[in-house]
């Protein structure tokens, strides 16, 4: 009689474990998913907004290496203005590439690390 209520209480343990473990799993898989989506909706924002930044860029480049070119009576140098000005904006980012970088990992690191 003792042994069927131990058999008994550990049969209800061992349902108790099955049944945590199989909501840990869940609970880490819709966490997983839900970091994956946002991860994928955020990539798709910076590729709709970056590729139409870049169309705009472009002309606006364009624009501005014609319009310098009439101003100095030459079109090779004012793309070449225009060419020296985005080399400097690369230079310039490449410098303050450590400053940017630290608060892009907390930023991401709290997006990914966030609880439910």
């Amino acid at each position: 009689m003792a042994f069927e209520e131990i058999k008994e209480q550990i049969d209800h343990v061992e349902d108790g474990v099955r049944s945590y473990v199989k909501n840990s799993l869940d609970f880490y898989r819709l966490q997983s998913f839900r970091s994956m989506m946002k991860g994928i909706t955020m990539a798709t924002k910076v590729l709709l907004i970056g590729g139409v930044g870049f169309i705009a860029l472009l002309f606006l480049s364009l624009s501005a290496a014609f319009w310098l070119a009439t101003m100095l009576g030459n079109t090779a140098e004012g793309f070449l203005i225009v060419g020296g000005f985005y080399v400097l904006v690369g230079i310039i980012f490449l410098l303050m590439n450590k400053k940017v970088e630290k608060p892009l990992l907390k930023k991401f690191s709290k997006f990914y690390f966030d609880e439910l």
